[in-house]
């Protein structure tokens, strides 16, 4: 990663997916290109933003054609590690972890999902030791699905095993010093954000 790129403030980053799926859409409807003011109009973001959130990893535009859908596409998989094939496994085989097990999301954006782990024999069916298989297999990416008190224990075995990114459903906030990434999540924080639109909506 280049210097540039590590200065990339976060919500930039936070757009990327969005503009991911939208362009992924748009090659389903055979679109092969979009200026940057079309774009604005389906991202609710202005030209002027979308530029710049471009031209912090080259611009990828052309004046007077505006952007190549599949170019782009590709560009932003690649710019969000997509194309890399991560290895997943989820820790918490509970209501949340195994709808997302389920869910397709992991092999159409070049997830794999290879294990799912639960402390609960009853749920898994069978005992697994799921240290012995992080340490016999690369798995890049940790999902949290685990109560809060055990979320720490959990996610060091994780990364001492060799784990370079964490998914934290646990509604807590989890921090490393070390070089590995974590996303937060709670899903209650959408809820919040709507119920204070339409509180707005109706003031």
């Amino acid at each position: 990663m280049s210097e540039n790129e590590k200065k990339v403030p976060t919500v930039v980053v936070k757009r990327l997916p969005r503009y991911y799926r939208y362009l992924g859409e748009l090659l389903k409807q055979d679109i092969k290109r979009i200026s940057s003011n079309a774009l604005s109009v389906k991202m609710n973001v202005t030209a002027s933003q979308i530029r710049q959130d471009f031209n912090y990893f080259g611009g990828f535009g052309q004046q007077g054609y505006g952007y190549n859908v599949e170019h782009l596409y590709n560009e932003i998989g690649d710019i969000l590690g997509l194309n890399d094939g991560d290895t997943t496994v989820i820790v918490g085989a509970g209501n949340l972890g195994r709808a997302l097990a389920s869910h397709d999301t992991f092999e159409k954006r070049g997830f794999k999902l290879v294990g799912i782990f639960d402390n609960d024999i009853n749920i898994i069916g069978t005992k697994i030791n799921g240290i012995e298989f992080l340490n016999s297999h690369r798995v890049d990416i940790g999902i949290l699905t685990v109560p809060k008190a055990a979320v720490m224990k959990t996610a060091e075995k994780l990364v001492n095993c060799g784990v370079k990114g964490l998914m934290n459903f646990s509604y807590t906030e989890l921090k490393f010093d070390k070089d590995v990434a974590v996303e937060n999540v709670h899903l209650s924080d959408p809820l919040m954000t709507l119920s204070y639109k339409i509180k707005q909506n109706q003031n």
